[in-house]
């Protein structure tokens, strides 16, 4: 039930002091709680760290190690999403019997009005974006919150009891979820992402289909037909369940065939829409648009309304994304391709012999299938990061040998200017995190973009 955690007058540890846990902080100043923002880098600046707060410098801070003691003081702890939970603060918390969560379960409990979540390892924000969308243009106002960039905290103060949120949700923030309800919610994909956190494929698994855990069967999931993981768990859930398919035609749900979208209930299949109306490129776009359109049926909004939002809807920034067309060449930004799965659809959406930028942060990944993937269709490979050495083995293996590595992004840009010619494109789709050259992935891509600007023509 929405409402048990009473924050008021509780002294409450925020654990990260970015984005996630200032937007908590001040969340928390509202609901009447005494919250501390923590951070375990000691070598922040207090002083421009509580600048970004709403309490400015008389914001409570903590940094670097902090004892028992102190930390025995405190109710209960609100962690970021980059926080593991097995480890370090939450598991102190959690052994000493206090309560923990995330932003989205502390914006859940302090919000109003009803949700829809999205959670899958590729295409959530595309499709939270997408949603959003098609709840904005019919209602005229919804919040598009989560793991896009918008903490929910920010903004729920600001819902009512008939706002529509619709949240993209990652595996961390479900992870210090507790009551978090979502009217309507969808798990995308699941595919091996993130092991260095949740260990294993099961953990991964449990912890995307724990969003319809406080679902009723007044409430809907929408699920993949064609993802074995997400089909199994339509086995588990209280809710009803809408599947979307690109493979075959269904009795329930949103299903590709030829190039037309349907639709099917229990009056029968009706056809939607052509893929060809769409602006959005590749099959793994298409699957993320029936989705949206199962999710936004099934919570109300009429399926004319619903078309009209798809075909107007471009490209989210990062998520194969258009640059600029450079001496013949056409460059496309994929940084939010940030596993081998996502890149895998980077590729696929590809149409013309493509060089390819790779490599980042090591997330225990493996590459097999992304290079495979390949097809024929890149031409070469241009390597960055701390994984270049380890994906150039996997590369060879599999027979590919036109391989590139580069200290930097720049120099791997200007190699991609020299390799490829008039009617390829260069396509940066990293196939890992970016973490190590870059804060995040959006960096990486506003980057890239700015480098391929400056290419003369």
């Amino acid at each position: 039930m929405k409402g048990q955690i009473n924050f008021a007058n509780k002294k409450i540890l925020v654990a990260g002091a970015g984005i996630s846990g200032i937007a908590a902080y001040d969340l928390l100043k509202k609901l009447g709680a005494k919250p501390t923002l923590y951070d375990a880098k000691e070598d922040l600046d207090k002083q421009a760290l509580g600048a970004k707060t709403a309490d400015g410098v008389q914001t409570s801070i903590l940094l670097g190690e902090v004892s028992n003691e102190v930390l025995d003081s405190y109710d209960l702890l609100v962690a970021s999403p980059g926080v593991p939970t097995d480890m370090g603060l939450p598991k102190y918390f959690y052994n000493a019997g206090k309560p923990v969560i995330g932003e989205i379960e502390l914006a859940y409990q302090a919000g109003k009005g009803n949700i829809i979540a999205i959670t899958g390892t590729n295409g959530k924000t595309t499709t939270t974006a997408l949603t959003g969308e098609i709840t904005r243009k019919y209602y005229g106002e919804s919040f598009v919150v989560g793991n896009i960039g918008i903490p929910y905290t920010k903004v729920a103060s600001d819902t009512k009891d008939d706002s529509v949120i619709v949240a993209e949700i990652s595996s961390f923030q479900l992870e210090t979820a507790v009551e978090f309800h979502p009217k309507v919610s969808a798990v995308l994909n699941i595919t091996p992402d993130h092991l260095n956190r949740h260990h294993t494929m099961e953990n991964y698994i449990a912890v995307k289909a724990s969003i319809t855990k406080n679902q009723t069967e007044e409430d809907y999931v929408v699920l993949n037909y064609e993802d074995k993981e997400t089909r199994e768990i339509a086995k588990q859930v209280k809710s009803k369940v809408l599947f979307f398919s690109s493979e075959r035609e269904l009795a329930e749900g949103c299903f590709l065939k030829d190039e037309d979208i349907w639709y099917a209930d229990e009056n029968g299949p009706r056809r939607l829409m052509n893929i060809h109306e769409m602006k959005l490129l590749g099959k793994h776009n298409v699957e993320n648009v029936m989705a949206a359109i199962c999710m936004c049926y099934a919570y109300g909004i009429p399926m004319d309304s619903i078309l009209t939002s798809v075909k107007e809807f471009t490209a989210v920034e990062h998520r194969i994304e258009y640059v600029a067309t450079k001496n013949g060449v056409d460059y496309y930004n994929d940084s939010k391709g940030t596993n081998p799965d996502a890149a895998i659809k980077g590729i696929q959406a590809m149409n013309k012999p493509t060089v390819l930028i790779g490599g980042g942060y090591d997330k225990d990944s493996t590459y097999d299938e992304w290079i495979e993937a390949f097809d024929n269709k890149v031409k070469a490979l241009v390597l960055i990061g701390q994984t270049a050495d380890k994906i150039e083995e996997c590369a060879r293996k599999h027979g590919f040998e036109k391989i590139y590595k580069e200290d930097s992004l720049e120099n791997a840009v200007s190699t991609c200017a020299r390799l490829a010619v008039s009617g390829d494109a260069v396509l940066l789709s990293p196939a890992c995190a970016s973490w190590g050259m870059f804060p995040n992935y959006e960096v990486r891509g506003r980057i890239f973009k700015e480098l391929v600007n400056k290419i003369p023509e």
